[in-house]
């Protein structure tokens, strides 16, 4: 996957709004009671068709650029969920995301700082995010997966792995049958 770059004393207008937009939005959601309607139309207003149907997002929520921010069905996402989402993010169905969860799809150039570096992230369908997981640019999560509470994802999770730590390592694979 290909590096994007983005020079952040230059952004676009269109970008400055959305990170406006999204933001006023995330503080409007985390103060909102969440068992409301009230607090369910605001996502949706976040998100609109990029929310799939049956998904739950349970505030607070962070997201900087919710228009590159996709879910697929019937997806969860517990308390905490943050997200830098300029390089993208894409969350397949039935995606579990527990409390306290970090997806980072950008980074700072090491030499240049102005200058986020953005690589997408995909989480494909089934899989499951445990407590206090971070996940890093361009990461894919495999289908099935399972990433222990703590861990750190520096790299891509193949299929049917459970990995953990810091960086997640593969400690075992699950058997792919079980889930047809």
């Amino acid at each position: 996957m290909e590096e994007v770059r983005i020079d952040v004393r230059t952004q676009s207008a269109e970008r400055i709004a959305e990170a406006k937009r999204s933001s006023d939005l995330c503080f409007r959601i985390n103060h909102t009671n969440p068992t409301t309607p009230e607090c369910q139309k605001l996502i949706k207003e976040l998100l609109g068709d990029n929310l799939g149907e049956g998904s739950q997002i349970h505030p607070p929520i962070f997201m900087n650029l919710a228009d590159n921010v996709k879910f697929g069905k019937n997806v969860i996402i517990m308390n905490g969920f943050q997200c830098m989402s300029a390089g993208g993010l894409t969350i397949d169905d039935n995606v579990m995301i527990s409390l306290n969860c970090t997806i980072a799809t950008n980074n700072h150039d090491m030499y240049n700082r102005y200058v986020i570096t953005c690589k997408p992230v995909h989480i494909k369908r089934n899989a499951w995010l445990g407590v206090n997981v971070t996940i890093l640019p361009g990461v894919t999560i495999g289908e099935n997966a399972v990433v222990g509470a703590g861990a750190v994802v520096t790299h891509d999770v193949p299929d049917n792995a459970v990995v953990v730590g810091c960086p997640a390592k593969v400690i075992k694979y699950l058997d792919a049958e079980k889930f047809k």
